[in-house]
């Protein structure tokens, strides 16, 4: 469908048009630029508020500043689809999240303009200083650098840690707070309460523009020179600053708040900024979803609410003929209700994600004991394992890709003193539209080389119930991994009695002849529906979910090795040091000889698209696990 912009925004195809235009032809073409994006993500879906929260920011920014030369990042990168469309993608913009389209983040090999890819979040400010201090080293003093932070990206602490090093730092950075108080979910924390206080508290603010107003109109001459003005501002900087302005006791020149829907204040307002040397910080005032009503009123549905009606604002669904089965998400987060109704020792913790990995359920049942801890995984691990050091058994649900953020609380904090933390890793696997940032591709390598750590991954939603139970025993006295895909559910009759899984132990799902598939978790169905698929044609391979990476089903392994000469090994990991380098470690170890075929993710990043489209791309689907145990086997009918 071809969705036609508005007149300015159809003059628009990159920053040096934008800036054709005279400043009162701004408002205009945020308001075509806005309706632009509502078009095209209610036709072909994609991340939704966030980026309706900033536009007249992008507007101002590229109106104001030179990009590409000055560096502008955008974070957390969904923030950015107005400056996409800014800067020579609007034609592209519909393919945004699609197969071989754009990508729906910041990402340097599609643009110029795309100076750092953010797909996660709290990185804009260490790598705007580290352009900033490149630039001051090659003498590139009029180069400015911008890091754009956003959607609660500001409670991490690695946010923290660039602006106690930006303060001491002489480099051109401008760090902007777009303050809106969400991420996906209502931001929380004492940041979130300061920022309110500082916005509402008048007389901070009136003092401070007072005396900045007052400083850009002292003399300076033979009586008042410009060194005594400086010492004058340090120290009335002193008197109103360093005891009511976290970001001024950081060294940062503190600006704001101001109207971040105001295009024309912003633009007014940047264009001082950038004439003002040294790192300094913009604090904007914004509402995510501006601009669409329904959006700003429920701004965590709207966040990314897939296709829908941009009139009447009914979110379409799917037409299903049979019942469906839930996804993996929906069944944690009802399982945990259940387990924490039978053990008063069973907590929740979550970094910024309740509602993508469904512990919102227990918040609201039981919100003294289920927590939201902002965008902090390092936080959230040693946390828990705090936790866990009283007796407490934690689920600590973290996106496979997120965890990565905490490695070495897992390691330091955790498996070295053998805490039975309990990590619910949500979007492992191939997550589909958000591509490589996001893809829980390395979880399994990665918590498989851990000492004293448990790896194990359901094959459906029963399993994942029995492993959550498993994990809470009093009799579990390990950390424990429970990796499963985004949504991808295959049981609609899922809910029933818990039974304890005995640790490292896999099972047969069906014996056979000349090869054996050793699968490990959800692409277990992928097996099986080949395994359907094959036996007509007249293969009969055996089946076995293995259930656990780590420890391995030794005993279930011998078996299988001293009947079957010929393996398949299945799994939604990396192929290097994943399950399958585990089979042949074991293989090796044991002195076996075997054909081993190892499928998963290959050692390259995996682009965006659905999952299906991804798994089929790489070769790990029903109809590739088909085609190889056709290959593998002998085949009595022509295929």
């Amino acid at each position: 469908m071809d969705i036609k912009p508005g007149t300015l925004l159809a003059q628009v195809n990159d920053p040096a048009d934008l800036k054709k235009l005279h400043k009162d032809q701004l408002p205009q073409l945020a308001d075509e630029l806005r309706q632009y994006i509502i078009d095209v993500v209610s036709i072909y879906g994609g991340h939704f508020g966030a980026s309706l929260g900033v536009v007249e920011l992008s507007v101002a920014l590229h109106f104001v500043f030179n990009t590409p030369y000055d560096q502008l990042v955008w974070d957390v990168g969904h923030q950015a689809y107005g400056h996409k469309i800014l800067t020579g993608r609007r034609h592209q913009f519909p393919t945004n999240r699609k197969y071989n389209g754009l990508s729906g983040f910041p990402k340097r090999s599609e643009s110029v303009y795309d100076t750092f890819g953010v797909g996660h979040s709290s990185t804009s400010i260490s790598a705007a200083l580290g352009m900033a201090m490149a630039s001051h080293y090659k003498g590139e003093n009029d180069r400015q650098h911008i890091a754009v932070i956003g959607d609660g990206a500001m409670t991490a602490g690695l946010a923290f840690e660039a602006m106690n090093h930006a303060g001491i730092e002489k480099s051109n950075l401008l760090i902007i707070l777009n303050d809106n108080c969400m991420s996906i979910d209502p931001n929380v924390g004492a940041l979130k309460e300061y920022l309110t206080d500082i916005t509402t508290s008048h007389t901070y603010n009136e003092l401070r523009d007072n005396v900045w107003k007052a400083l850009g109109k002292l003399p300076v001459g033979k009586t008042f020179s410009r060194d005594m003005a400086a010492k004058l501002e340090a120290s009335l900087k002193g008197i109103i600053s360093k005891s009511s302005n976290l970001f001024e006791a950081l060294k940062l020149r503190y600006f704001g708040p101001i109207d971040g829907h105001n295009v024309n204040k912003l633009v007014e307002t940047l264009s001082d900024l950038k004439n003002i040397p040294g790192p300094k910080i913009l604090h904007i005032k914004t509402v995510k979803g501006k601009g669409y009503d329904l959006a700003e009123k429920d701004q965590t549905k709207w966040h990314a609410p897939g296709l829908f009606d941009k009139i009447t604002g009914e979110i379409k669904k799917k037409a299903f003929d049979v019942p469906q089965p839930p996804k993996y998400q929906d069944v944690f987060g009802h399982t945990i209700i259940e387990l924490a109704e039978q053990n008063k020792n069973i907590l929740g913790i979550t970094p910024a994600m309740p509602s993508g990995c469904s512990l919102k359920f227990m918040m609201e049942k039981m919100p003294h004991r289920a927590f939201d801890v902002g965008i902090c995984e390092q936080h959230a691990v040693t946390l828990s394992a705090g936790l866990a050091t009283q007796g407490m058994k934690v689920f600590c649900n973290i996106y496979s890709s997120f965890m990565q953020r905490a490695y070495d609380m897992v390691i330091h904090d955790v498996a070295i003193q053998k805490l039975p933390v309990i990590f619910c890793l949500d979007r492992a696997g191939l997550v589909g539209e958000d591509g490589p940032t996001h893809h829980g591709c390395y979880d399994i390598a990665y918590m498989r080389c851990i000492p004293n750590m448990v790896v194990s991954a359901p094959m459906n939603e029963r399993e994942l119930r029995n492993l959550m139970y498993t994990a809470q025993l009093e009799s579990t006295k390990a950390p424990f991994v429970i990796r499963y895909p985004r949504g991808e559910g295959v049981m609609p009759e899922w809910k029933t009695a818990f039974e304890e899984i005995q640790i490292g132990k896999g099972r047969k799902l069906r014996d056979g002849e000349e090869v054996a598939i050793l699968s490990f978790g959800h692409p277990g169905n992928f097996a099986a529906s080949a395994i359907r698929e094959v036996v007509p044609q007249g293969l009969n391979p055996a089946h076995y979910d293995m259930r656990f990476a780590k420890p391995l089903d030794e005993a279930l392994l011998h078996s299988v090795f001293e009947k079957y000469s010929k393996i398949i090994t299945i799994e939604d990991g990396t192929v290097v040091g994943g399950f399958g380098s585990a089979i042949l470690e074991f293989m090796n170890a044991n002195g076996y000889k075997a054909q081993v075929h190892i499928m998963g993710i290959p050692d390259r990043l995996v682009e965006h698209g659905t999952p299906k489209e991804l798994y089929n791309e790489i070769g790990i689907d029903a109809n590739a696990i088909a085609k190889t145990l056709r290959q593998m086997c002998s085949v009595k009918t022509n295929v």
